[in-house]
């Protein structure tokens, strides 16, 4: 795996508005992760988070190639 530095929020939203997003960031070979509190919570055994409030992450390297989709994205959901 690449060398990559820390991953930082870029899109928070509904988990479908965040997988959609997540999948065209990996048509540009961008890897990210889901950040899901409230599902997280529900596994534990107690609540955490909202339903609607999931963030997606990608390495900070990939910011600056990422920006033009998240801008876009967020203009046309």
């Amino acid at each position: 795996m690449a060398n990559h530095t820390e991953f930082v929020t870029v899109f928070s939203g509904s988990e479908i508005e965040v997988l959609m997003l997540k999948g065209l960031l990996e048509g540009l070979d961008i890897e990210g992760i889901i950040q899901n509190d409230y599902q997280s919570g529900i596994i534990a055994g107690f609540g955490g988070g909202t339903i609607s409030t999931v963030r997606l992450k990608i390495h900070e390297s990939d910011l600056e190639k990422a920006q033009s989709i998240i801008t876009d994205f967020t203009i046309n959901r």
